[in-house]
């Protein structure tokens, strides 16, 4: 079953949805995996460190990272690229200018720029895709990520599903949201499908992590 925000909508109707994800992150502590993986950063990164977020969305994970990256007094150089103009112009209305973020609507898989890419972050698109598109994406993000990336995503499991459309109806979510996040959930991962994509990708395995996080995420982490 398609995903209504993958179809054709406005973009008033894509960006409330995009707001409205951005209110479910905070409830369900999407960020939280993503932000830990980032503490353990080497200490020897050369500065800034360029971050690129595949998929970025309306830039509420980019605008986290801005936001902890300054806490931490670390240098950091900002990219986010998704393939909908929508939502990279999304993005750019709702991030202060000061963040200094560059958007960019477009294909990952061909981006190219002039300073090297550090990190790689993926967060709630990888569900999205067919699994040669996600074979593709583990691919381009180990030859790209010259540190190393990190696909933060939903778990396929009953309970998960089911808290997510109870809270959905009582919070009153955007309409999109309501309809997709169960659908989400079941096009989402457990650990034996990461295990095969892996594979499939000529990854190597041992230095890959794939960690479950509550509530309904799992990711997959790699530091080289």
């Amino acid at each position: 079953m398609p995903e209504l925000m993958d179809g054709d909508c406005s973009y008033e109707d894509f960006r409330a949805c995009l707001r409205s994800l951005e209110n479910v992150n905070r409830w369900l502590l999407g960020y939280r995996p993503t932000l830990a993986w980032l503490e353990r950063l080497p200490c020897t990164l050369r500065e800034p460190i360029h971050i690129v977020d595949v998929g970025c969305g309306g830039g509420d994970l980019l605008r986290q990272i801005a936001g902890w990256a300054r806490r931490r007094e670390i240098p950091v150089q900002l990219t986010g690229i998704d393939l909908n103009p929508y939502a990279v112009r999304v993005a750019a209305e709702s991030t202060p200018k000061e963040f200094g973020i560059e958007w960019v609507a477009g294909n990952a898989l061909t981006y190219r720029t002039e300073k090297p890419v550090d990190i790689v972050v993926s967060s709630l698109m990888a569900h999205h895709l067919e699994d040669g598109e996600i074979i593709d994406l583990l691919q381009w993000m180990e030859a790209t990520a010259q540190v190393g990336w990190f696909i933060n995503d939903l778990e396929r499991s009953e309970w998960a599903c089911r808290a997510f459309e109870w809270m959905a109806g009582k919070i009153g979510w955007h309409r999109f949201v309501r309809h997709d996040g169960p659908v989400s959930f079941q096009r989402a991962f457990r650990k034996e499908d990461w295990e095969r994509l892996l594979a499939a990708a000529d990854v190597p395995r041992e230095p890959v992590t794939v960690e479950p996080w509550r509530p309904g995420r799992l990711c997959v982490g790699r530091w080289k």
